[in-house]
């Protein structure tokens, strides 16, 4: 940093302030559990000469407040691709059911927000297409924060529904499907280029909620990338130049996704794999009758309580599968 000429490059300068910036995180992590760990020998050599049953329980517990941030340390470092620290784009899709699939959509939709505000990320929603009678068809939500990309991309993929509908008066079982795809938020024009000559903007009115002034003025902006034929659409804000702003977001975070799935299948042909195609795949089921259960696929992690999965208590889902990732690329 203290080089000549360091500044001149804001975008080279930047991604190497937040390289620094992760490492430090890291280091940071580490020393805060080699104080820890201090602090509990020290401990235990007390409750030892003492024969002190009240610290030998105070031991106990911070033992298991040690392994619990041991746990989230060794999480932080799988998170090591070349996106994983970046915010997270996430986008739902209701599949075939109607009304069912769309309030499944809402679910879910919910279920994301608790989680990220739980682990103090900021939400924004940059598309919402609501349902024709309830829930919502489509959403697209930005999740800002470190590593928001690198935890959620476990989430991408088909997630099936199993209960009594609200909205059957027969009270029948019904299955329901909604599609979720995780993209990382790319900023760095270094990284993706888009040249404008590529790009077809189209504007129209919104047909989200918002109040009157989104539905009279053409905000909504439509933008067809014309090489690949991507096209991403953002309605959220009021302002068309908000909206145009968000528009290249996502697809800056498309057109990278393109490359990395490009690369991922390069590598597998070259190892002789079979590559599977994670979208349209049915990654977890959720079951509420007659039983109630929440499976992942991947991983085969079960979890009874439905209700706080649905709350946002996802994070050991998310473990198991960065977990069973790093294993994968190990062999």
């Amino acid at each position: 940093m203290l080089e000549p000429g360091f500044w001149d490059n804001q975008d080279e300068s930047q991604q190497v302030m937040q390289s620094i910036s992760g490492i430090k995180e890291r280091l940071d992590s580490i020393r805060a559990l080699e104080n820890i760990y201090e602090d509990l020998t020290v401990l235990l050599t007390l409750g030892e000469e003492e024969d002190d049953a009240q610290t030998a329980q105070e031991l106990a517990g911070e033992l298991r407040n040690l392994d619990r941030l041991v746990e989230q340390s060794e999480l932080r470092f799988l998170l090591n691709g070349q996106y994983d620290a970046n915010n997270a784009i996430i986008s739902l899709h209701a599949g075939a059911g109607g009304t069912e699939a769309q309030d499944w959509v809402q679910m879910l939709l919910r279920m994301y927000t608790r989680w990220a505000e739980e682990k103090g990320y900021t939400c924004e929603m940059a598309d919402l297409l609501p349902g024709d009678e309830a829930g919502v068809k489509s959403a697209t939500m930005i999740v800002s924060g470190r590593n928001a990309y690198g935890y959620l991309v476990s989430e991408k993929g088909v997630h099936r529904l199993v209960r009594i509908s609200p909205f059957d008066a027969s009270g029948r079982r019904h299955t329901s499907f909604a599609s979720v795809d995780v993209l990382p938020e790319v900023e760095e024009e270094t990284t993706v280029q888009i040249n404008p000559g590529d790009l077809k903007v189209d504007t129209f009115r919104s047909s989200g909620a918002g109040g009157q002034h989104i539905n009279k003025t053409d905000s909504a902006v439509r933008i067809t990338h014309l090489p690949t034929g991507i096209v991403v659409v953002c309605q959220g804000e009021r302002s068309q130049i908000s909206n145009r702003n968000t528009a290249l977001k996502l697809l800056r975070a498309k057109l990278a996704d393109l490359e990395l799935k490009k690369k991922e299948e390069e590598q597998a042909a070259l190892r002789g794999e079979k590559t599977e195609i994670a979208w349209g795949s049915q990654i977890r089921s959720y079951v509420f009758q007659p039983y109630t259960m929440v499976k992942d696929h991947r991983t085969g992690v079960e979890i009874g309580n439905v209700n706080a999965v649905m709350d946002g208590r996802i994070d050991e889902f998310i473990a198991s599968y960065l977990k069973d990732r790093a294993k994968r690329k190990l062999s």
